[in-house]
């Protein structure tokens, strides 16, 4: 029995094929044949140009709610997540005031998000100096893990673990089941960057040397405590040796890398461009061609978007200068048709990208009911046009703020409709779920 089903010629499981998924009390109950009966069933037929995908899980969202919520918020990060085909995001722990760096911190982060959230949400932990003693609570509260910076984080309440905080770190959060996400670069291998509008002198003053000795340090720390161990935004394609050897000899790493990195080449900023700025920086079009092969060669693991916004004054839109622009790349509302318009020219089908952005990252967090079309999980769908072209424009996104290193970039694949456990998602009346690890 169902409550509601969909019908469409193309629905993503592993493969593409025509179904009649039949959903009852927000869970996928059945997939049957496209000409199955519905019954009394609500009907959602796609058009023939739509297809049914997985709601995207994003673990890697910088909400900055509460204490920063003018760089974004709860209600428009969430709205913008839908309107991208997330529905689920992860929330990171710094930039909120407080930072989410003990029992008492989580608490407020969830308050600030009750009732406020478009989709549903959990949160990552911080693994900062001086807090191996919070981490038990943390864990106990519901984080899916805890996020360390190997570096200077850019907040000054946010501190980042040297070589033996790391190690200390990495035993307590392994002793607990569950797994360490990192920021990988090494402060001794970057210098200042020089004022100006220059983009090629802000890349030059982070080398990929910086993100391979970091990442060798963290395959040594998962190596020495048996940790599971996550690079975030991986940039760099010189460490994809290492991280392939370590995968072989089983140390437990995974990696992620971002839409923008996958998207846009060094080569094509233009000096001043500030919105493209973040950390680890975006690199050559060579570079990022190796990032789109150690995706097809498994060692990359999964895309989400770090999405890191802030306000205009603090990307210095004004000055272009990027020794004092605020770093990070907006990105939520746009991930998904990003990522399919480099796939699809690549020769690269959905349910690969769907593996990547959804499926993917709900493994990496142990969310067993979600990111799949499948009997058992939530009823997370979106509907998408992979063929419908469209610009973006940063002015006429849910973000807060219209900064976007993406405005004005022609995108193939547009999200028609997001549904969260069954129930379509307008934007106006808040209905996530606040997730737990299980």
């Amino acid at each position: 029995m169902s409550d509601l089903v969909f019908r469409a010629q193309r629905v993503v499981t592993d493969r593409e094929a025509p179904a009649c998924v039949r959903v009852r009390e927000g869970r996928i109950v059945a997939l049957d044949p496209i000409d199955a009966p519905v019954g009394d069933a609500r009907v959602v037929d796609l058009a023939p140009d739509e297809v049914l995908l997985p709601g995207l899980v994003d673990t890697h969202v910088h909400v900055n709610d509460p204490g920063r919520a003018d760089w974004e918020g709860f209600p428009t990060a969430t709205r913008a997540a839908a309107a991208g085909g997330v529905t689920t995001i992860v929330d990171m722990p710094l930039n909120s005031l407080p930072p989410t760096v003990d029992a008492r911190a989580l608490g407020i982060k969830r308050a600030a998000a009750r009732g406020r959230t478009h989709v549903d949400v959990g949160f990552w932990g911080g693994a900062v100096p001086g807090n191996t003693g919070e981490l038990a609570a943390l864990h106990a509260g519901g984080v899916f893990g805890f996020k360390c910076f190997l570096l200077d984080s850019g907040v000054p309440e946010f501190g980042h673990l040297g070589q033996d905080e790391l190690v200390g770190h990495l035993r307590v959060i392994a002793g607990l089941g569950t797994l360490l996400i990192a920021h990988a670069e090494d402060g001794a291998a970057i210098t200042t960057t020089p004022p100006g509008r220059s983009y090629a002198d802000f890349l030059a003053s982070r080398p990929r040397v910086a993100e391979n000795s970091a990442i060798e340090l963290l395959v040594d720390a998962a190596r020495l405590t048996g940790g599971r161990v996550h690079v975030v935004h991986l940039s760099s394609s010189d460490a994809l040796p290492l991280l392939r050897a370590a995968k072989a000899d089983g140390v437990r790493i995974t990696v992620e890398t971002c839409p923008h990195y996958l998207t846009f080449a060094a080569e094509d900023i233009p000096d001043g461009a500030t919105a493209y700025k973040c950390c680890p920086p975006i690199r050559e079009a060579a570079n990022r061609e190796l990032l789109w092969q150690g995706l097809a060669d498994g060692v990359i693991d999964i895309v989400v978007s770090d999405h890191s916004p802030c306000t205009p004054e603090l990307k210095r839109l004004d000055t272009g200068d990027f020794a004092d622009a605020w770093g990070g790349v907006a990105g939520l509302q746009v991930g998904l048709s990003a990522v399919w318009t480099g796939a699809r020219v690549r020769g690269v089908g959905l349910p690969q990208v769907v593996q990547w952005m959804a499926a993917g990252p709900a493994d990496l967090l142990g969310l067993h009911q979600k990111g799949r079309i499948a009997p058992g999980f939530d009823a997370d769908l979106v509907v998408f046009a992979p063929e419908e072209e469209f610009t973006v424009d940063a002015a006429a996104l849910h973000h807060r703020n219209a900064v976007s290193a993406y405005d004005g970039a022609r995108l193939r694949g547009v999200v028609r409709s997001t549904w969260l456990g069954g129930v379509e998602v307008s934007g106006d009346h808040p209905r996530g779920a606040l997730l737990e690890r299980a």
